[in-house]
């Protein structure tokens, strides 16, 4: 990809990390509902008060989710025992009875409430709506398999990174906690040893113009609050030299840098996802080169950011995604005195899993659009979901944002888009480890070819016997001017039921999909 199209349509080609919350659907409702009694006029409609119900208690902490969006027994033995806390009630067996008369909501509130979510939600999920059907073909890649594995008897790689100048690929193994460097014939090399299994690696520019790598290694891949998580800098040039830019994170799973308060020193934005508790947080480079912690939001979940001058005032913000709890992407606005203002700019339902995003002009208007995936599915509601998928948002202006475009996709987990086939549109390259693939295998990855304004071509390229895409990255690995495509195989392990029970190729920890497309 030239670097001209990139600048002109592109923000962030961060790797992905599968690493949402593994709690339930309502553990965003922290603060406990203080009314005891609705206020409303109920009617003894089951489905008419229900739905005034949820209205009421159900959007406090996220935006509604639908009685449809997940099947009987899902409402009924995961979702509403675990919000049933929340509400100031408790559960014994399938029962339910008020803890405390002074906090929640009414017992015959909450009964008519469970009552709406069994008889309104569908017996099975419903079935995936797709317009276009996928095509099975190779849509102008092809394949490249390592040629060797280093010291990896079973694949686990939580990390794939293209470097933008040297034309090699970096990964990462939850399991050794070790740097891979994979030259041209894709020939690995350990390179260091990381203080854990790095999940994201963003490559900046030092002071003598080379790049080293910031990694953030997550301590435990597991959703939990044990802050043994680092983000470290990695010398990439010569003898790999390892250095700390913070410790003591809970998980963390993204970093990105800019210089925030203008000093002219790199700074740095952290995604600690943490479980249960999280931060969003802005770490200010001393003069001395040490670094000061600042958080931006003390919130669990962060997915993703973005830094660009978004309000135009030649500072930089900061675009996040949040994938647990309450859902979304919000904008974090710089006040030039070292602080953040939240702007929400979009919510989804706690049940979407969101995982991925990024701004490009997809419909050449000049205003940067919303590239957007959902679909992370370890959490107690494991059942496939029709809304899982890839969408794009138009910027209608001033960041306001209307859907466009949707492909449903089960478990989707990544979308990254580039002018692959060079004529002049995106395309968008898509990964899901969550796919359905018992019988849908080839969603595991899909090719989106632009072929008019906001339509694509959907292609499934063979590539699912060969691993499952845990991590993926886009970027010129053979030179020749193309965007590559590399993905990257964790092949065992955060399966979740019948449906997502993987071909394991343990052997294979990464492959690269070369671009020989033509316009």
């Amino acid at each position: 990809m030239s670097s001209s199209i990139k600048s002109k349509y592109i923000i962030g080609l961060s790797a992905f990390v599968l690493l949402a919350s593994g709690s339930v659907l309502f553990n965003g409702c922290k603060s406990k509902i203080a009314n005891t009694s609705s206020g409303l006029a109920l009617t003894g409609d089951t489905i008419k008060d229900g739905e005034l119900l949820a209205a009421k208690y159900c959007t406090s902490c996220h935006k509604l989710v639908p009685a449809e969006a997940l099947t009987k027994d899902v409402w009924e033995y995961h979702t509403m025992p675990s919000m049933a806390k929340y509400a100031g009630i408790s559960t014994y067996g399938s029962g339910y009875f008020k803890r405390d008369s002074a906090v929640g909501i009414s017992i015959k509130d909450w009964e008519t409430l469970v009552a709406y979510y069994k008889k309104a939600a569908p017996q099975t999920p419903n079935p995936q709506k797709r317009l276009d059907t996928l095509i099975n073909d190779w849509a102008g890649f092809t394949l490249k398999l390592p040629a060797g594995t280093a010291d990896i008897k079973a694949a686990f790689t939580s990390m794939v990174a293209i470097d933008p100048i040297g034309h090699k690929i970096y990964s990462s193994d939850i399991n050794t906690e070790k740097l891979y460097a994979w030259d041209a014939q894709l020939k690995p090399n350990v390179m260091a040893t990381l203080p854990s299994g790095a999940v994201n690696m963003q490559f900046v520019k030092n002071a003598g113009g080379k790049y080293d790598g910031i990694l953030a290694c997550v301590g435990q891949l597991q959703p939990a609050d044990f802050p043994n998580g680092r983000v470290v800098k990695v010398n990439l040039i010569g003898k790999a030299a390892t250095s700390d830019i913070e410790t003591d994170l809970s998980r963390p799973v993204q970093t990105q840098a800019a210089d925030f308060n203008k000093d002219g020193l790199t700074d740095y934005v952290i995604c600690a996802q943490g479980g249960n508790k999280g931060d969003l947080l802005w770490m200010k480079q001393n003069a001395d080169h040490t670094f000061t912690r600042n958080v931006i939001k003390a919130k669990a979940g962060s997915v993703q950011t973005l830094v660009g001058d978004f309000n135009n005032d030649g500072w930089p913000d900061v675009m996040v995604l949040y994938g647990i709890d309450n859902e979304g992407l919000f904008m974090y606005l710089n006040n030039q005195k070292g602080n953040f203002t939240e702007k929400t700019l979009l919510q989804f339902p706690p049940v979407y899993g969101s995982t991925s995003f990024q701004l490009a002009d997809v419909n050449h208007d000049g205003k940067l659009d919303l590239i957007y995936t959902c679909g992370y599915n370890y959490r107690d509601s494991r059942i496939l979901k029709p809304y899982h998928g890839l969408y794009i948002f138009t910027n209608t202006g001033n960041w306001n944002f209307k859907q466009s475009y949707f492909y449903p996709i089960n478990g989707c987990t990544k979308a990254i888009a580039a002018d692959f086939d060079g004529d002049g549109d995106l395309d968008i390259a898509t990964s899901a480890y969550f796919a359905d693939l018992k019988t849908q295998p080839a969603e595991s990855f899909i090719y989106f070819e632009q072929d008019k304004n906001l339509h694509f071509k959907p292609h499934a390229v063979p590539v699912s016997k060969y691993g499952r895409w845990f991590s993926m990255d886009v970027g010129d690995f053979n030179g020749d001017g193309k965007p590559d495509i590399v993905l990257g195989n964790y092949s065992k392990g955060l399966s979740t039921n019948d449906n997502l029970n993987p071909y394991q190729n343990e052997q294979i920890s990464l492959i690269v999909l070369e671009n020989h497309t033509k316009k």
